[in-house]
Parts: C-alpha cells; structure tokens; sequence
C-alpha cells in the first residue's frame, strides 16, 4: 500500500499579454510559403496535396483516416500534430480591418509628411506624466487620456516639426464596397477665414486644368490625398518610439504601428480548416479560410507579375483593392459585402448574373464571435459526458433529496470507484456482469496501463480474478450515488441541484413534486438534465453546496422554496379540515401511510372519548411534526391561514377565527387552523416547514416534508378528488342574482355614457372627459365581476372541490371560480377595455363610437353557460396578448439576466467582509451594510423573527418556569444589561490611525465602522425585551401594584421582600398567568437571537455578486412585460415590469415616464398647488389667449393676441402683461423686436410685423428664382410664419415640463406629479421643499444631487419597481446592483460600454459582446489579462477564486527576526579583520 508521494506542483496560468506578431515572428513560426494557388498535385497519382499549396502537409494533416499521410514535419496524425503555420507574402501592403479605426486614430494623431505627433514638446510632456503616473492606471483611465491626446492632435493644424498642413483623415465611404477600405486625406478643410498659400496653388493648379477640361469642375468636391497601404507604411515607419506611447502603444514590447498593416499574412494549420472528402466522388469540399487563402496568393501573384512585366495602373489599382478585399474578407467577412466583389480577368468573383446572392463565408471574427463562436460555444460552455435527458414525472414516494434514475441511463452513465479491500468483492461482481446487466461496469482501468479496457470484449472472469487494490472500474449508476440534475433555462442557483440516485425500471427521471418549484419544472412533457460528477472531491462538492436539504430556501429573500405544491396542500387541508375525524384504524393507517409503516409514533389521547374514540386530522398533523418523544423537534408558531376572517367579537383572540383561519403550533402541538398553502407552502416564513428548518436543521426538515408528500399522496389516492360539471353549475338563485347586479351595473353604465354626452361628466384630476369616462367604467365593472364573485362564492357549498382549491390555495383564485360559475367579466387589453377594431367601433355590428359595456369587451356570460360569439373574440383577443407578452418577455429577460450575470459575476465576500471584484476594486465595504447573508433572514430582510423566538423561549423553558418567580420590570432590564454589555464591549471603535474613540465622539459620523450592524442588532434585542418590560409595568399598574420600572422607585426594598410581599396574592397569580418572564425566559431568547445572528453572516468566498444577479434577473421572467401603473392619478403612468427594470440597468438617457415628486410647503391648501403648479407647468400662449388674428391696414400689419384674464386667474398663474410680452420677444428664432410689441387696452397684445421686416425685406429672396420678392409678399411670408409660432411660445413655466397634477393623497395632503425632465428647476421654484423633492430618472438625480444620491435612487427604483408586482427581493441585492453601477464615480449602465469601463479583463469582455473588437483592441494597446475573474478562468479551465477556490491559505516559514537581518558583505568581513591584525 506504500508509496513514495511525488510532489508536483500544477502549473496555473498568471496571465495573457496580447499583441500582434511582427512581420518577422510571422516567419519565424511559419514551416512553409504559400505560393500557389493549386491545392492539389495534379501531375502525382491520388489526391496528393501541392507542395507550397495551401494546404501542404507541412502545415499539419486534416484527415484521421487509417493510411492518411502524417504531417511532414513533426510526422504525427491528426491526433498528435496540432498543426504548424504557414506564411503568404503580399506583393503589395494591405489595411488590416481589425486594426482599421486605430490606423485612422493613429493617422489623424501623426503629420502625413514627416510622421511627427501633432502635440507641442509641452502637451507631450504633460500627457507623457498622466500616462506614466502612479504606477498602474486602469483601463478607463488610459482610454480617456488617449481620447484626449487625439482630440489635441486632430486640433492641431500645421505640424510642429516640418510645417506641413494636416486636414481631416477619414475612411474614404460607408457599407462594404472597396471604398469603404480605403483612407483619404482631406488637406484644406477647416483651413479658416485666411487661405494658406498651398490651398491657393492648389486651386490655382485646378484653374488651369478647368480651362482645358471645363467639365471636370464637378469633381474638385471629390478630390482627396489617397492615402494608400504603401503610403501610410511609409508614415508609420518615420514615427518616433516616444510617440508610440502616446499613440497607447508600448515602445519597449515592440509595438510600432506598422506592424498593423498586413505584408505577410500566417496561414492557419490544416486542422482548422478541414477538407471533407466526398463519399462517392474523389474530389473534396475545401473550407472557406482555405479557399481565401489560396485567392489572398493568387491575386499577390497577379500583382508581383504585373509589377515585374508593367501594367496599366487602372488595373494595377484594381487588382490591389481586391486583394484589400480578400484579405479583408479572410479576417472579417462581414466587413465586406460579397456582391459588391470586382469581376477581374483570371480571378473568381464579379456580380455577374446569377451570383448576385453570394453566401457570406465564415471568416475568422465570424469563428469567435456570437453564441455558436469559439469564446462562447467551445471555451466558456462546453458540451460535456456523463450527462443523460430524459422526460420528468412525479413520484410523491421518493424522498424530496432523490432522483429517479430509469435502468438504461444506469447502464450508460458510469462512476470510476476505485478498488480497495472493502469493495474489491463487489467490483469483481460488477465485472463479470459486465456493461449489459445490472448492476454492472462497462470498463476497467488497470494501475500501469493506460488505456480502459472495454468490458463488452474479452473474458471478464479473468478480469475480475486479476483486479487489484488501486485499480479503477467503471460501474454503472447505484443507489445512492450522487448526481446533479438540472431543467433548462437555469435563472438561478437552485435549477441545477444535487441528488441522490434511485434506480428504477422504466423511462423517465422521476422527483418527488415539492422540488418542482425551484427548477419551475411541471410534468406536461417537461424533460430534464442529469450529470454524473467523477470524482470524490467533485460528489463531496455536490452535495454539500448543492443538496436539495440545504437548499430549500431561495437566496433571493430566504424564503422557502422547496415545501408543498398542488395535491399535497389539497390533502393537508382535506386532513386538518375541523369536520375530519378519524377512528383509530383509520389513524394507525394515515401514520402508517406517511412513515412507510416503519416508524415508532407516540399516539397521543384521542379528541373526542364519547361515543367512541376519535381522533383529529390536527393530531395527525402535529405527529407529522413530531412523531414520538424522541424527536427533537418542537416548534411554536402563529401564522394566518391564506382565508382568515376576523373573530365575531373584536375583544377575542386571533385564534377564535369564524373558519379556523388562524393557526396555533405550541410544543409541535397544533391547537387551531388548518393546514393550507401559508403554513406548508414556499414563499411563506411563518410555515412549519420553514420554523423547523431555522430551529432543528435541514435534516428534520426533509424528513417532515416527505412524511407530507407520502401522507397526502395516499390519502389523497383513497379518499379520490376530482372537479366536476355540478362543481360549477349555478343555483337558480344565483343565476337571478347575477344578471339582476349586471344589469343594474348597465344602468349605472348607461348613465356614465349620457352625462359624458352631455357634457356633464365631472372630470378627474389630470384627465380630460373620455379618459374619465373609461377610469369610472371600469371601476363599475370591475366592482361587479367582485360582488358576483363574492355572492358566488357565499353561495356554493363547502366540499365544492374548485372552491377548496381555491380556499387552501393549491391552485386557482376564488376569481377563477366566479368566472366559471357567475360571469368572466370585463377583458382588458393592455391597461384599457377592447379598443376599436372597426372604424369608431370594436366589430361592425355595433352602433358607431359606442361605449357600453358590451360593445367594449365585457363578458356577461359564464363559463359554465358559454360565450356569445362576440364576447368569445374578445376573450381571444385578451388571450393572444398574453401569449404574445410571455413570448417577448422571455427574450428580453433572458438578455438583462445575462448583462446582469457578467457584470455582476466576479463580485464575492472577501475575508476582511468586504465585497470585492476579482482584480481587488472594493465595491462594498460591507455585503448589504450590515454583512448578513439573505438566506439567513427570518423576518424582513431581519436576521431573527424576535416574536417568535420569544414564544418559543418561552414555551420551552415553560416547566423550568412553573415555581420561578417573574422579574420585576427593572430586573428584566438589568439581566439584559448584564447579558449584551459585554458583547457590545468588544467592539472598541477606533479612528483612522488607529487610536480608540473617545466616548463623547462615538456618535459621529466621522468614526463608523464595520461593527455599527452588529450594535445595532443588540440594540434592537435590547430593546424588544424592555419593551415586554414596559409592558409587564403597565399590567402591574393596572392591578394597583407599583411598576418598578426603574431601580429607584424600590422605596429602600429589596427583591426577596418584595417577592414575598405579593407572594400567592391574586394579582400575583395573574402576572404569572400573563407575564411569565423569568431569568430562564430571557437568557433562552438571547442565546437564540445571537446564535441566529452569528450565524447569519455572510462567509467569505460567497459568491454575492452572481447570487444577486440572479436573484433580480430571476423574477423578471415573471414580471409582465408592458405595464402602466397610475401614480395615485388615473392619469399618470408610470413604467413599471420588465421595461422599467431595463431603463434603470442600461442608465438610459431617455425614460418612457419621467415623473418627478415634489412636495409643497403647504401641502393642504388647494389654492397654493394651483399657484406652484402654475410656476412649474408649460403654459403656452394659445392656452391663455381667446384668439389670435392677423389684422392687415393701408399703413401696418400686425399680429392681435387678446388674452383670456379669466383663465389666468382660475389658473392661479402669476402672470401679467408686461411678463408676456417679455417671453414673447424672447422667444427663440422668431426675432420678434422689444419695440414691434405693444400693449393695447387691458387685454390685448400687437405684434407690429411690418416695421420689424421692412429694413430688410428688400433684399428677401424666395427659393424658386432668384430676383428680389415685394414688400407686401414678405410681409405676408412674416405673418403667416408669426401666426403659426406665436401659439407655442411658452409664457409661463419649465419649457421642458410637459405638465403637472396636483395628486391629493389618502391623509388628505397634496403633492405635486411633475411630467418631464428638469429636477434642479423644480427643487428650485418657489413652494416646493427641495430637500423633499425626488425624480424617477437616475441619471437626471447623478446629475443634479451626485453620485451617492444616484446610488439610493437606483435602489429605491428597483425595490419600488419589483414591490410593485408582489416580487420578494432582498434589499442586499439591489444595493450591491447599486453598487455596481456607481463605485466608479459616475453610472454606468449594465450594457457592453458600461461592462468596458468596470473591468479590464479582455477575456472578459470578449466573452460577453463585440468579441473580436475586444480582441483587437486588446492587440494593439498589447494589455494583460490578469486571469482572476470568473470568465477567464471557465476559459483556461482554471479554479476561480470564488467560493470553494477562495482559500488563501498561508504556510507558516518560521524565520527568526535574526534572520531578516541584513547579513555582512563577504569582503566586508575580511576588511574587518584586516583592520584588528593592524
């Protein structure tokens, strides 16, 4: 068993420098030259592959066919050579089109003349010193220097060194033509007023050619300085290396720009572009790359020759763009569009006829980018063994940690066990089995050898005899082996989890229902994933971190999600129901049902002892919860059923609830309520499931869950269950009822309709008549689908199994209901009732523009009775819009999930507690502010549940308590006292240089810390517990005993005194009835509460960041797409759903409903709104004028405006004629002169029109001719054009603000709605408190109040956005997405620039979008990639240091402080001696 261990250290990959290979190293690394076109030897027998062809067999071998030829110079197969480069030289240089924005960059930074940077010696210096400071900068930082160094140069005119002009460089066209690959310089743009002397010989040079060649004048706009491949090599090469610096280029790792235009171009090894050889003919379909290539060498020759023999420059030129082209199209084949291709003599291509269509070929980009690309489809996900798909069905026998696997994927998926001597006996049975039988193993792996050997062949009872301890065999899947399963799309953690294998016979997975809800799996064809890890290391793993036991909470808010679904709640309630009773057969039965008859039960007493024994259906349940004695678990809880209706008498308690809503548990005893979806299903922290999770562990918790799933399955089974016709048929009664409040609902309708019509209707704030019509409708007719809804269910009968489901809340509302029994009720088709169809009206055979309720979509009919054929499409209609809506949601949602996964994913706990990204930038000093883990909340977004941790203190310790005495309400405090101060001690604040706060100071701001969270939990269990204090002083007084609040009111008494005073009195008894808290009740609380407290913090190494991405992308898929919420006013809108969360991740610049709050000063007084909301709101001239005419006399024309001063002064503007005028003539673009406007009387304003026009309307020239127009004419011209502009000139208000409301709210108090952008504006006018005043758009809030404000605004609107459709996401989440978006001083939004601008890591960000852009980019800056993020890490197939990879451990090296000491130079030493001897 002895072995030596060797030690070998694996070797990790620290990092990846990016650049581009030189022409040099191109032929360094290259095995051959291509320089034929030919791929094959016609002149040899057998397809031979043509020396020097671009295919030669010295670029390695594309086949793996037996008798293939090896690689000729490393001569390996297909398998063992992985291919050798080759190289083209061009005759003629070419644009690389990966690196063509940066040879513009670089062009418009250099003089085209002496390649000198246009920077003066000054600005080079100063922007050599930003670059070059402090170390290290990042990314960001580098690009925005850079982008400035540009921006100089390109303002730079005359170079500084030879004093040539420099004008615009830019590529020659758009769209894929040749043109669009060609660069030109623009000499004499922008010259300015003063024309330099080179412009005027270049014109005058263009004089003399015009005078022979007349109409060559139309071709001066297009003539440019070309600058050719050639020419721009020759500029790069004159560039100095200081300048490549500043270019963003490294000088000392050999970056110059020329090594960016292509003279020789590698040729791939063969393996990556593959021939395929065709099966009945001889000859081979070649891969595109290799066909670019073979016409890249083709063309080059055809230029070499032409160069060589002479040939016309016309043609020359052509042959080189379509080399541009070629090459351009071997890199990037989107780049050029393959039509637009030249037809030259001897090549391939030409749009000729029938080839217009070309298919685009695959180029090299086309190979790395998008889902199908080698970053995305090869390196970060990968296709994988040991996995097998088959379809889910439930089986509610399994326990919820198992899986069951069918025999023939057991057969398939194998697990290597390595032989010892306690499983050599059990191996060797497997093997002679062999891969057919079950259980058997499919392969052997001896310890020398290295190959498997297939146990299909060959003579496995000699294998089995020669099997050896460390041998490794390859067994088909047992019971008990531990595989992941996994339902696509996975949104969060919990759809990929860890089981326990089951073998069954059959053919489908097979998982007990509770699990579905995590993998949001149902059993309609639903098929699902199963993997098999292979290694110890890898199940250890597995179940530990993804066991169903310890995951049956969501991250996202610590809820359940794993307890009962459908049918099991459906028998929990049948069973609990107060009329089930059950005689004891019957109760042994339902035990033994859910115990698999195999468990020892305490039978308790039975309820009812006359005339027979009976038990409850309560009783069975609190067995479920605590079987016998020896089970630990006791749990104490009340929680509200899903219907709960009050006591009859407010004075009783909750528990005296009309339909035994209200549940009790006290020591796992239930004493009231029944068993429905909020005590056993997910999302609920007050069911039982959940409470024995948080106080008795995992284990207990899924046992009593599977006790559950078998109890209600059987149950269920026997006692049958199933909906009906009658279910749903109506009482006459009931019919009458229904159509009598329909009706009556019509009437009221009919009513609405003729007020509206009449001009009667009083309109609702911030809503005109229709709009007002609809809101009130609407409101009438959803009221009456809810009173029918509500008398339908009154009426139908108890055991009605639709109104059981719905009552225990297994599936369906009492809505659904309704609709089947009473009415369906009006259709709503994106926030509003069925618009029209037809012309004014929704289908022709109702009257035009009518609004009732039926012409509009209202469905009076049932389910039960049928739809009329009208009301069956409206009710299609609705229909079609949801599936619609999920189909486009799923694609939105799915690409915010991922944006957000990228930038989120690197983010993890770190051991000093602060949340980090992978290249160590500090996002937050603290997970969530106060450090706890979201799984671990009990309360809301509270580490502990403080009520019922006091009930269960107090329940278990109620025995201890029996002859305790209470505590006085002083003594309660100081117990509490004496438990946290200590606790509170240790943490000593310190301030920045280290030195312990002073106690005066504590509380500044200044001075905090990391522990103020853990203060302030202490706090608030402190006070929790003098809160029962006061309480228990207020039940002393109230029985005329002194209080005892404080230590001073003992009166000189002490406690035994006191005790024996009111010893056995009544008061006494009933304080020790009501108020039991003793020493044993608190100490017992506090221990919970701190344990749970301790426990609640978040671990190092948590992957937070991915966890809450998850968690804000997960229930987007739930979210509805497009919906409008009404901000308190049936007017305005608000975006909410999927859309809104997209606006605020992509910070965009522009939001659907801007809507800024603004709170008055005096938020009572209707009249103050009015006044405010006429400073902020848009009024324009036409709103306050009763007419504007154009009045024309012998002497002047003028424009009258008579103004409305009634309105005005219902309006509470504060506006006055003098004001008017003043906006009029300031008015942009209408030139309206101070003089030309007169006021007239007290209501009119005169715009004089032909004085202000008559100086110049001379000299007023139409488009149509040229000659000079009449006074008269443009004076016309000027009053039309006044009388158009006049009405829209804002007199009044914030011209951005497109209106306001005045919303009064439910206290009665009035705030302001602001439509539109302009929140400095709005803080600012006069009656609004700014400090108070808030907007819905982040970037506006970043702008005016910075970015911490930003940050909570951020957070605010997502909370507010997923509040608002019921969604539960822990606050932690979305402060870190805050985060995120903000720590690096401004907002970036969670898209590829923001992406760009957090991170620096290229393999990073080539993963996500723009893959090869990044890449290049990354070329020519030659940046490092670091190799710490999560990304690159799945990339190079390394362990990321997140989760289980963040162990940082350090191994101690015991050296002494004498060893640090610098040890003496040997000469030094001899000099010494030297000195004594002398």
């Amino acid at each position: 068993m002895k072995s030596v261990v060797i030690d070998h250290v694996p070797k990790k990959i620290t990092g990846m420098e990016f650049s581009a290979l030189t022409p040099t190293e191109i032929i360094q690394q290259s095995e051959v030259e291509v320089i034929t076109r030919d791929l094959y030897d016609i002149e040899k027998p057998g397809r031979q592959a043509k020396q020097s062809g671009a295919i030669d067999t010295r670029m390695g071998v594309s086949s793996a066919k037996p008798g293939a030829i090896g690689c000729k110079t490393c001569n390996g197969n297909l398998t063992e050579c992985h291919g050798h480069f080759g190289h083209i030289k061009l005759a003629l240089p070419v644009f690389h089109i990966g690196y063509f924005k940066n040879i513009i960059t670089i062009l418009q930074s250099v003089c085209k003349c002496c390649g000198n940077i246009l920077l003066s010696d000054t600005h080079k210096r100063q922007f050599l010193m930003e670059l070059k400071k402090n170390g290290t900068i990042d990314n960001l930082k580098k690009m925005n220097i850079l982008k400035k160094i540009l921006e100089q140069c390109k303002k730079q005119r005359r170079c500084h060194n030879c004093g040539a002009i420099n004008g615009v460089v830019k590529k020659a066209a758009a769209g894929g033509t040749s043109a669009a690959l060609k660069i030109v310089h623009d000499t004499f743009r922008w010259v300015g007023k003063k024309s330099p002397p080179e412009r005027e010989r270049w014109i005058g040079d263009w004089r003399e050619v015009f005078n022979k060649n007349p109409e060559l004048e139309k071709f001066m706009k297009k003539a440019f300085d070309d600058l050719n491949p050639l020419k721009v090599l020759n500029i790069f090469k004159q560039i100095k290396p200081e300048d490549c610096e500043l270019l963003g280029m490294d000088p000392l790792k050999n970056g110059r720009p020329e090594t960016y235009l292509w003279r020789y171009i590698p040729a791939p090894p063969v393996c990556i572009r593959p021939s395929v050889m065709m099966q009945d003919s001889p000859s081979s379909n070649e891969d595109d790359l290799t066909v670019k290539l073979t016409e890249i060498v083709w063309t080059s020759s055809l230029i070499k020759q032409g160069m060589d023999r002479g040939i016309g420059i016309n043609q020359m030129m052509e042959q080189w763009d379509y080399l541009q082209m070629s090459v351009a199209m071997y890199i990037n084949s989107d780049s050029v569009n393959p039509a637009a291709m030249p037809g030259i003599q001897g090549i391939g291509g030409g749009s000729s006829g029938n080839n217009s269509k070309v298919k685009p070929i695959r180029g090299l980009c086309q190979r790395l980018k998008g889902k199908q690309g080698r970053f995305r489809g090869n390196l970060s996900g990968k296709r994988v063994d040991f996995s097998g798909r088959t379809v889910i069905s439930p089986d509610p026998n399994l326990s919820i940690d198992e899986v069951a696997v069918p025999m023939r994927v057991a057969k398939v998926l194998t697990y290597p066990e390595r032989c010892t001597r306690y499983n050599i006996k059990k191996l060797q049975k497997l093997i002679k089995n062999g891969p057919d039988v079950y259980p058997g193993a499919n392969y052997v792996l001896k310890k020398y050898e290295d190959s498997r050997r297939n146990l299909r062949f060959g003579n496995r009872e000699n294998v089995a005899k020669q099997i050896q301890i460390g041998d490794i065999v390859e067994r088909h899947i047992e019971d008990g082996d531990i595989v992941l399963f996994n339902r696509q799309p996975s949104l969060h953690r919990l759809s990929i989890l860890s089981h326990y294998a089951k073998i069954r016979p059959w053919r489908t997975f097979r998982l007990n229902e509770c699990v579905c809800t995590p993998y949001n799996a149902d059993f309609d064809g639903d098929e699902m994933n199963l993997h098999v890890p292979q290694t110890e290391e890898a199940r250890a793993e597995a179940i530990n971190l993804m066991g169903v036991k310890n995951n049956l909470l969501t991250p996202k808010s610590g809820e359940p999600i794993i307890a009962a679904t459908q049918d099991f709640i459906t028998g929990s309630y049948l069973i609990s129901h107060k009329d089930s009773f059950f005689n004891k057969a019957e109760f042994t039965q339902l035990l033994s049902m859910m115990s698999n008859a195999n468990m020892h039960f305490d039978i308790p007493p039975p309820a009812i002892m006359k005339p027979c024994y009976l038990w409850t259906g309560k009783q069975v349940f609190s067995l479920l919860i605590k079987p016998s004695s020896q089970s630990p678990v006791t749990i104490n809880l009340d929680a509200k059923n899903k219907v709960y209706l009050k006591p009859t008498n407010p004075l009783w308690p909750n528990e005296m609830s009309a339909n035994d809503g209200f549940v009790v548990i006290r020591g796992s005893q239930i004493l009231s309520g029944v068993m429905d979806k909020s005590v056993l299903g997910d999302g609920k922290k007050h069911s039982v499931f959940y409470t024995i999770l948080r106080d008795f562990g995992a284990k207990e918790a899924a046992e009593a869950m599977n006790r559950m799933a078998k109890l209600c399955a059987r149950f269920l089974g026997n006692r049958g269950f199933s909906i009906g016709i009658e279910d749903v048929t109506p009482a006459a009664e009931l019919k009458a009822m229904k159509e009598d409040m329909v009706e009556t609902a019509y009437e009221k309708c009919d009513d609405l309709i003729e007020s509206y019509e009449s001009g009667k209707l009083e309109t609702q704030p911030g809503c005109n008549e229709e709009e007002t019509l609809e809101a009130k409708i609407g409101g009438l007719l959803s009221k009456v689908r809810e009173e029918v809804g509500d008398v339908c269910i009154r009426e139908l009968d108890c055991m009605n199994a639709p109104l059981i489901m719905a009552t225990c809340g297994s599936k369906g509302s009492t809505l659904n209901v309704s609709q089947m029994v009473a009415v369906v009720g009006q259709q709503i088709i994106s926030g509003n009732r069925v618009p029209d169809g037809f012309q004014d009206r929704s289908l022709p055979h109702f009257p035009k523009n009518s609004k009732t309720p039926p012409s509009k979509g209202f469905v009076r009919n049932s389910f039960f009775s049928g739809l009329s054929p009208p009301e069956f499409l409206f009710h299609a209609i609705s229909g079609r819009e949801g599936l619609v809506d999920t189909a486009v949601k799923t694609a939105e949602t799915g690409y915010m999930s991922r944006r957000l996964m990228k930038s989120l994913e690197d983010l993890s706990c770190q051991y000093d507690n602060t949340i980090r990204t992978s290249s160590n930038g500090i996002v937050q000093f603290t997970y969530g502010g106060d450090g706890l883990d979201p799984l671990d909340m009990e309360g809301n977004a509270q580490p502990v549940n403080f009520k019922r941790s006091w009930d269960h203190s107090c329940n278990v310790t109620h025995i201890k308590n029996r002859d305790v005495a209470v505590l006085l309400p002083y003594e309660i405090k100081a117990v509490v006292d004496s438990y946290l101060n200590p606790l509170e001690d240790r943490l000593v604040r310190y301030d920045n240089i280290g030195q312990v706060v002073k106690e005066e100071e504590k509380d500044e701001v200044k001075f905090i810390d990391q522990f103020d969270a853990e203060r302030n939990f202490y706090q608030q269990v402190r006070e929790f517990i003098f809160a029962k204090a006061d309480e228990l002083a207020k039940v002393r007084e109230t029985l005329q005993l002194p209080a005892y609040s404080n230590s001073d009111d003992l009166n000189n008494l002490d406690v035994q005194q006191i005790n024996s005073m009111e010893a056995d009195t009544p008061a006494s008894i009933v304080i020790k009835q009501l108020m039991n808290i003793t020493e044993n009740v608190i100490n017992e609380f506090l221990k919970i509460a701190i344990f749970k407290y301790k426990k609640a913090k978040v671990e190092p190494g948590t992957a937070v960041g991915a966890i809450g991405a998850q968690s804000i992308g997960e229930p987007g898929t739930q979210m509805t797409l497009k919906t409008f919420h009404f901000a308190g006013v049936a007017s305005m809108n608000v975006t909410l759903g999927v859309p809104r969360i997209k606006e605020i991740i992509n910070a965009s610049k522009t939001i659907s409903t801007p809507i800024i709050n603004a709170v008055l000063v005096t938020d009572d007084d209707e009249r103050s709104a009015r006044v405010v909301k006429g400073r902020v709101e848009k009024t324009l001239l036409s709103d306050i004028s009763m007419y504007i005419q154009d009045v024309y006399k012998e002497s002047r024309a003028y424009l009258e405006v008579k103004i409305d001063l009634d309105t005005i002064d219902k309006l509470q503007l504060e506006l006055t004629l003098e004001n008017i005028v003043t906006n009029i003539v300031k008015a942009p673009k209408l030139k309206i002169q101070f003089e030309d406007v007169s006021i007239v009387g007290n209501n009119k304003i005169m715009i004089n029109v032909a004085d202000s026009f008559g100086k110049s309307s001379t000299t007023t020239t139409t488009t149509s001719s040229k000659e000079p127009v009449s006074e008269e004419i443009a004076i016309f011209h000027r009053m039309q054009q006044l009388r158009r502009a006049v009405p829209s000139i804002v007199v009044k208000g914030l011209p951005e603000i497109a209106r306001a409301v005045i919303n009064v709210k439910d206290d009665g108090t009035r705030e302001l709605l602001v439509e539109g952008y302009g929140l400095r504006d709005v803080m600012a006018t006069e009656g609004i408190i700014g400090l108070k005043t808030t907007t819905n758009h982040v970037l506006e809030v970043y702008q005016v109040l910075g970015i911490e404000a930003a940050r909570s605004s951020i957070v605010n609107e997502i909370d507010y956005t997923m509040s608002s459709h019921g969604m539960a996401v822990d606050p932690r989440h979305i402060q870190l997405l805050g985060d995120v978006m903000t720590y690096k001083g401004e907002v970036l939004g969670i898209t590829r620039f923001g992406l760009a601008k957090m991170r620096d890591s290229v393999l990073q960000l080539a993963s996500f979008e723009k893959t090869t852009d990044h890449l290049f980019d990354a070329a020519f800056f030659m940046k490092k990639d670091n190799i710490e993020g999560v990304s690159e890490c799945i990339i190079l197939g390394q362990t990321m240091s997140i989760g289980t990879g963040a162990f940082q451990l350090i191994k101690p090296n015991f050296v002494s402080d004498l060893d640090l000491k610098p040890k003496s130079l040997l000469f030094e030493q001899h000099f010494d001696d030297r000195a004594k001897i002398y």
